[in-house]
């Protein structure tokens, strides 16, 4: 009986869990209502979901407004320049797709393949922003390399963060209609605490090892190593840890 009732046991940490995400799911969603802040909002939440994936204990309103303030300036020009691509390769898409001959084949593919790379960037983008320090140029470079060197990973993170629009295939309206409630309350928050435990895997292979234990100490990947694309596959990348007041790591 005492078992049953023992906060420590499974069933309240999974639910402690729960209540976690859907509270940081409704933070999120308020916070991203100017759209212009929706890439503050988008790096806060991993922020905090990747704590959340090492198991490290955070108040998860107040760990949210901090990164959300820290990465405010960055995160919004990031999330300007995604949203002017975005928006570039859809009217491009919708052009092609109306042309008629080889040419427009030829440019279709090579869209779709920009689309593609503005798909994966996307996934790792906010992610590297919410652990790293660095400038905007080298975060876009490091989300590319990262998602191109995991490639298997990124796939995964994919189809996870895809997997919510199925909901719009469901025949039944009533059942439609619940799963939409659930990912309003929850979606948006699982989604990132799911991939935030690939997410940890894949950073852990830049952070240097004399610094796994400091919680507190920023760390930033280096210029150096976002210029080797062509080294994107080798075994090993450097890493720089720097320190900063405005820098931070989860």
């Amino acid at each position: 009986m005492d078992r049953l009732f023992n906060m420590d046991n499974k069933f309240f940490t999974v639910m402690g869990h729960v209540a976690d995400l859907m509270i940081l799911n409704i933070v999120f969603l308020i916070c991203c209502l100017p759209v212009v802040t929706i890439g503050a909002s988008l790096t806060a939440l991993h922020y905090v979901t990747l704590k959340m994936a090492r198991n490290e204990e955070s108040y998860i309103v107040r760990s949210f407004f901090k990164s959300f303030k820290q990465n405010f300036k960055q995160a919004t020009i990031i999330n300007l320049i995604m949203l002017a691509v975005g928006a570039v390769l859809y009217v491009d898409l919708n052009i092609v797709t109306n042309m008629t001959g080889s040419m427009s084949k030829v440019l279709y593919i090579l869209l779709i393949a920009f689309a593609f790379l503005y798909l994966i960037v996307f996934l790792y983008i906010y992610p590297v922003l919410a652990k790293f320090y660095n400038s905007i140029k080298n975060t876009f470079r490091n989300a590319l390399l990262m998602a191109i060197r995991h490639l298997p990973y990124t796939i995964l993170m994919a189809v996870i963060t895809a997997a919510p629009a199925s909901v719009f295939l469901i025949q039944s309206f009533r059942v439609q209609s619940i799963m939409i409630m659930l990912l309003i309350l929850l979606g948006f928050a699982l989604e990132a605490f799911i991939n935030g435990h690939f997410l940890v895997k894949i950073f852990d292979n830049y952070i240097p090892k004399e610094n796994d234990t400091e919680t507190d100490c920023p760390e930033s990947i280096s210029a150096e190593t976002a210029a080797t694309a062509e080294n994107v596959l080798s075994e090993t990348t450097s890493v720089d840890s720097t320190s900063s007041d405005s820098a931070h790591n989860v």
